[in-house]
């Protein structure tokens, strides 16, 4: 008969505080080996204080921590620290047996960093891959991974999950990454207010199971609430009528009570909302022969693309392929060494910058916004402007989930995916109609992505987007322009699996988003049409006209969307309501028209 091994990891009875307020209460998960975990959660849930005390690394308040007879276990560092090493081959290869460090050269392969490379002069990026490579050269028997897809590309990830894939050992994923974790988990650990559930299926299913969970918490609260009220009504009733107390019944309601508060309230979704400012011109971007070399160093080369309002375009490619480069150069924060880039009309820009530049880690979440030149409210210490609308600071960050005890405290205390829900509180508070996201998913949880992915959807402009997150782009982005190196750059309809399927042959799309329609479907753009022999006079007489003829339709349209802004005109002048609206409609219309006429003729004169 075979003997049942012992688990790798088991927590028991593990409860934890936090600022003020219990994290865990009565935690207990078991790792066996061969255990491929997701540990998923909301923002600020305790996923990565979980991930530490599994590790040994934090102590609980009360509980125990078992660790199995001669299990190693490995913990990779979101900031590790490499004092005492040269270079990030000599940290990564710390505790490896003589002769084994070509593992950690293996291992830098595929993740896509120099261990040569010192550790003075490394990136925040850089630094975290080489704590990877170390851990994955060291191979544990069971290996803690926390966010380990941030900061590496598409081709990194992709090499990642069949190392991942391969290896004998146990490991626990945070991720926020929905394809990296449907690709490796084998079972889901849902951490929710404190509370740990395991679901022995990989994370693909989850959020419908987690959708059922919840509609059974919402039955159970509202019968509880129901059975509060009905014994309420008799201790008023009864006790008046009889004049003695039922202390039995009286005991039971007050343990209702007790009940209903232990019952954890949801953390709400988040109230973000993006809100496109003045249309733009219906040409947004076109670059026309961009080249850009860098130290030497080809990124662009002769690169063409033409950008339409409501376009949702992905720039993806390897780290430090350029994209960051190619970002400001379409927005016209960089100038390319040649080409010509043009920049359509009524462009209100709002950028998400993947550095967090934008933020003072040491100043709070109040001063953060407060002390924001474009949302401060003149002579108002507690508003800001929200989209055009004076608003409390705290209910506005309240939109976004953050609690009360949060707002004063310094951003260096919150966790990535807090600061970065920081960020797009900034981002959103702005009217847009061209966003420029740079690596917005990091740290993200996945049901804020969620709603990031729908307010994309929704949203009255264009974006940019620079994401190693391929689930993201396959729901969000119409058009994907790829970096492939050495100055080549193509672009493709739809998202990253319709990229990968046109390059391999194929003519099916591979993903579907939400809606079930594939980045394909959603793109806006028309096949292109076969080029013509140019413009007659009449045609380049209009073409050059049209400039002036589409600005003047838009201080009209300006004028009269002005005159409906009254709100009492509708009462006090019905007539002339209806006369300007009409006047308004067709105005719009006749500018709808001037741009795509003024779009096709500028194509046909390319192509001539």
């Amino acid at each position: 008969m075979r003997m049942a091994r012992a688990p790798l990891l088991q927590l028991s009875g593990i409860s934890l505080t936090f600022g003020g307020r219990p994290l865990f209460e009565d935690l207990g998960v078991i790792v066996q080996p061969g255990d491929r975990l997701a540990l998923v959660g909301r923002n600020g849930s305790g996923k990565s204080t979980l991930l530490k005390i599994m590790a040994g690394l934090v102590e609980p308040d009360r509980g125990e921590r078992v660790v199995g007879p001669g299990v190693a276990i490995g913990y990779m560092e979101q900031h590790p620290d490499m004092s005492g090493f040269e270079t990030l081959g000599e940290f990564a290869a710390r505790g490896l047996e003589p002769g084994q460090e070509y593992r950690v050269e293996m291992a830098a392969e595929g993740l896509g960093f120099d261990p040569d490379r010192r550790v003075v002069t490394a990136s925040g990026g850089e630094r975290r891959r080489a704590a990877l490579a170390g851990l994955l050269a060291r191979a544990p028997e069971l290996m803690l991974l926390d966010e380990p897809t941030n900061h590496l590309d598409i081709e990194a990830i992709t090499w990642l999950e069949r190392r991942l894939a391969a290896i004998r050992g146990a490991f626990v994923i945070i991720s926020h990454d929905r394809a990296f974790l449907r690709a490796l988990s084998r079972a889901t650990l849902w951490l929710d207010r404190g509370r740990l559930r395991r679901r022995d299926k990989g994370f693909d299913g989850f959020e419908a199971w987690r959708d059922r969970i919840r509609e059974q918490e919402d039955i159970a609260a509202h019968k509880l609430e129901r059975r509060i009220r009905a014994e309420a009504r008799w201790a008023v009733e009864g006790i008046s009528a009889r004049r003695r107390r039922n202390q039995g019944r009286l005991r039971a309601l007050a343990k209702l009570r007790e009940e209903r508060r232990a019952m954890l309230a949801r953390q709400g979704r988040a109230g973000m909302a993006l809100e496109a400012g003045p249309k733009s011109g219906r040409m947004v971007i076109e670059a026309r022969g961009i080249c850009k070399s860098f130290e030497g160093r080809e990124l662009l080369r002769d690169f063409s693309v033409r950008i339409l309002r409501g376009d949702r375009v992905a720039l993806v490619g390897p780290n430090g392929v350029g994209k960051t480069t190619l970002l400001k150069i379409l927005t016209g924060q960089m100038v390319p060494d040649s080409g010509t880039v043009r920049l359509g009309t009524k462009l209100q820009m709002a950028v998400f910058d993947q550095n967090r530049s934008g933020l003072d880690e040491n100043a709070s979440l109040w001063e953060n916004l407060t002390g924001d030149p474009g949302m401060r409210v003149a002579g108002a210490s507690d508003r800001i402007m929200v989209r055009g609308r004076a608003r409390h600071v705290a209910g506005y960050l309240r939109d976004f989930l953050f609690t009360d005890e949060q707002l004063r405290s310094p951003v260096r205390a919150l966790s990535g995916g807090e600061k970065s829900r920081l960020l797009l509180a900034r981002l959103m508070a702005r009217e847009s109609n061209l966003l420029v996201l740079d690596e917005p998913t990091n740290d993200l949880d996945i049901e804020t992505l969620d709603l990031l992915q729908e307010l994309l959807a929704d949203y009255d402009g264009t974006a940019l987007i620079v994401s190693h997150d391929r689930d993201f782009l396959d729901r969000v982005a119409t058009l994907t322009v790829a970096m492939e190196g050495a100055g080549r750059v193509q672009v493709f309809p739809g998202g990253w699996s319709d990229w990968q399927a046109l390059r391999a042959g194929s003519a099916e799309p591979v993903r579907k988003d939400i809606s079930g329609k594939t980045g394909r479907e959603r793109a806006k753009r028309d096949k292109p049409k076969p080029k013509t022999t140019g413009l007659t006079f009449t045609e380049r007489h209009r073409l050059e006209a049209l400039p002036g003829i589409i600005e003047r339709l838009e201080q009209e349209v300006a004028k009269l969307g002005e005159a409906l802004s009254d709100a009492g005109l509708f009462a006090r002048e019905p007539e002339k309501f209806k006369r300007i609206s009409d006047a308004l409609a067709e105005r719009q219309a006749a500018l709808e028209a001037a741009e795509a006429e003024w779009l096709a003729l500028e194509e046909r004169a390319e192509g001539g």
